[in-house]
């Protein structure tokens, strides 16, 4: 994990300002990926950094993964989500219910300034180019496992162990943090968001967030 500087730092709505002056990178929409391994607290700060947005919609891409398919799910995200935004039309997916093992019934994505996609692989390779922004949760793989492993309990044990081995090998073979516009780092005030392995020149020096339980966080 890189060295954290504690320098000031912008805002988390400075932060959503500054997605929401992003160009577009899907038809009208600002898609903002939130990756990193099982365990790492994606759900939690996209739903922080959604809520900062004004109510920006998530997509989670639970939804769209299934016991079959853990990893081998772009057709679907192509065909469901990426291609009506791309037109500028609300999405329609449907989410998958893990313990009943079944497809729902399709649930709207409506064609936002920004949008938020938040899963493992959500920075893969074939979402890349359509991506406004890529973040990255920086917690280190096995603390991340340990903490996923806590929380769903002895029940999902085999599940775990199948899905440690199944994330290795994507991550393995497509790869999203070096591909990462921004690291997101949790520390004992929030969060802190720093320049990531693609960072760009235009995207500015300062990009260090951090705020304090009083604040957003």
């Amino acid at each position: 994990m890189p060295h954290t500087q504690h320098t000031p730092g912008i805002a988390i709505h400075d932060l959503a300002a500054r997605l929401h002056g992003l160009p577009p990178s899907l038809g009208p929409v600002r898609l903002v990926a939130v990756d990193g391994h099982a365990g790492s607290g994606k759900s939690t700060f996209a739903g922080r950094l959604a809520h900062a947005l004004g109510g920006a919609p998530v997509l989670h891409l639970d939804d769209i993964a299934s016991h079959e398919r853990l990893f081998a799910w772009t057709d679907r995200l192509m065909t469901q989500v990426i291609e009506p935004l791309a037109r500028g039309e609300s999405a329609h997916y449907t989410p998958y219910d893990w313990r009943a093992r079944t497809f729902g019934s399709p649930r709207p994505l409506p064609a936002a300034p920004v949008v938020l996609i938040e899963g493992v692989g959500a920075g893969r390779r074939a979402l890349r180019p359509h991506l406004a922004r890529l973040l990255w949760m920086e917690v280190p793989r096995e603390e991340s496992w340990a903490r996923g492993r806590r929380r769903d309990g002895a029940e999902q044990r085999e599940f775990w162990d199948g899905w440690v081995a199944a994330e290795h090998a994507h991550f393995a073979g497509d790869p999203s943090r070096s591909h990462a516009d921004l690291l997101v780092l949790q520390t004992p005030e929030g969060y802190e968001v720093l320049p990531g392995p693609a960072a760009t020149p235009e995207a500015g020096p300062n990009v260090t967030l951090g705020d304090g339980p009083p604040r957003m966080w």
